[in-house]
């Protein structure tokens, strides 16, 4: 049992099982144990935990494999939930704390101003835009995970270290955005044809209610842009211009206060810097597994 001496959670296993830890101390300080919220959070931290374990116990690629792809399977979960956990642990939504820290920085929550440029084709344009957010993030999950063990690693580190500290954000300062907050201060109707319609409804019906600060369509599409830069520069040029239209289109589509999109985007630089830290230090640890059948640390 000299391996458990040795286990090394990677740096997004430590961040989001913080993440989950703090999570179900909140619940359990504000609705019990037995609570289903703070039930399933007990639940993905023993699955958490368990996985760790097991890789570590034998170190495989289908072993790896299952413990990198339960963090899509988990964020997706507790995305679904936030709603109702978040609400739980705080009173209210605090959409006019952020409104207050535009107004520091802008003067006005800048969707407010954007309405001077509204126009059907740029409201089109940029809900196509704000759609290509889940193909990214799945196309690259699919990517990164069919180059490899290591691959897929590397972007599991940057990328769940911004889901653990998003949903945080999201569980302590819960909003609903300034299309719904606000919505009685624009005067100017955000009119488009089908896919302003399409991407609406989809944003109607898979928000959770508290999905505000901080932006992760800012930070999650900037993390995999410059993720691919260093790794898959094709793709970076085939997603450059998309992406600055994803980050334009929370301003204008009203779904994002200024003090998110900035959130995010520290959030990015963050997750791109602990990535290429955890690169360079983690060393052979960091490498792909020999054989489905090792039972020792990956090789060269």
């Amino acid at each position: 049992m000299n391996w458990l001496r040795k286990i090394r959670p990677l740096p997004h296993e430590w961040f989001f099982g913080a993440f989950l830890l703090v999570t179900w101390l909140r619940l359990l300080a504000a609705v019990g144990p037995l609570d289903p919220n703070a039930l399933l959070y007990l639940a993905l931290i023993v699955i958490n935990s368990a996985l760790i374990v097991w890789c570590e116990a034998r170190d495989t690629r289908p072993r790896w494999y299952a413990r990198l792809w339960y963090y899509p399977i988990v964020i997706n979960v507790v995305f679904m939930n936030m709603g109702s956990t978040a609400l739980k642990v705080v009173s209210q939504r605090r959409d006019a704390l952020l409104q207050q820290f535009d107004a520091a920085l802008a003067g006005v929550t800048p969707s407010l101003r954007a309405q001077a440029i509204v126009t059907p084709w740029l409201t089109e344009t940029l809900s196509f835009c704000y759609l290509l957010f889940f193909p990214y993030l799945f196309i690259s999950w699919a990517f990164y995970a069919w180059r490899g063990v290591s691959s897929f690693r590397r972007l599991s580190v940057g990328l769940f270290t911004i889901y653990a500290f998003g949903f945080f954000g999201y569980s302590m300062v819960p909003a609903a955005g300034p299309y719904l907050a606000m919505a009685d201060q624009f005067t100017v109707p955000l009119a488009g044809w089908a896919i302003t319609r399409l991407n609406a409804s989809i944003v109607a019906s898979g928000s959770n209610g508290v999905d505000v600060f901080p932006s992760l369509h800012c930070a999650v599409s900037c993390f995999l842009l410059f993720f691919d830069r260093r790794r898959a520069r094709r793709r970076f040029w085939i997603y450059v211009a998309p992406c600055v239209g994803l980050w334009l289109a929370t301003i204008y589509l009203r779904y994002h206060y200024l003090v998110d999109v900035i959130a995010g985007f520290a959030l990015a630089a963050f997750a791109l810097w602990l990535t290429a830290r955890w690169e360079r230090y983690a060393g052979e640890s960091a490498r792909e597994p020999v054989s489905h059948n090792s039972a020792t640390s990956p090789q060269p």
